[in-house]
């Protein structure tokens, strides 16, 4: 049998628990929205294409801000630029990644052609 007591204590729980979820649900929406509004301002932005070499990025793009020699196997090498990363495979791109526009952002953006 319940008592008031018991009943009271429900209840402040359920509404704890439902405010809870709630604040967080806020969070991760507005989360979300901000990361989609970034990738959709950066869908037209000028980055080295899949397939790439590392002629072509550094000819259209000039030298990297900083080289980073190969690691692993296959040997991955990452070229910093002012405003995205550039990851090849031997001598190709294979993705690039545009850098946080904050410290605070949250989540990587990889940037692949439309057509693959």
């Amino acid at each position: 049998m319940m008592t008031m007591k018991t009943m009271k204590f429900n209840t402040l729980g359920a509404a704890v628990v439902l405010l809870v979820g709630t604040v967080g649900l806020v969070f991760s929406v507005q989360a979300d929205v901000l990361l989609i509004d970034r990738v959709e301002a950066k869908a037209g932005f000028d980055v080295p294409q899949k397939s790439s070499t590392m002629n072509q990025v550094r000819a259209k793009y000039g030298d990297p801000v900083n080289e980073h020699g190969a690691v692993g196997e296959p040997p991955i090498t990452r070229w910093d630029y002012p405003e995205f990363i550039v990851y090849f495979e031997h001598q190709h791109v294979i993705t690039t990644v545009l850098k946080k526009s904050k410290p605070t952002e949250i989540g990587p953006d990889s940037v692949e052609s439309p057509e693959g």
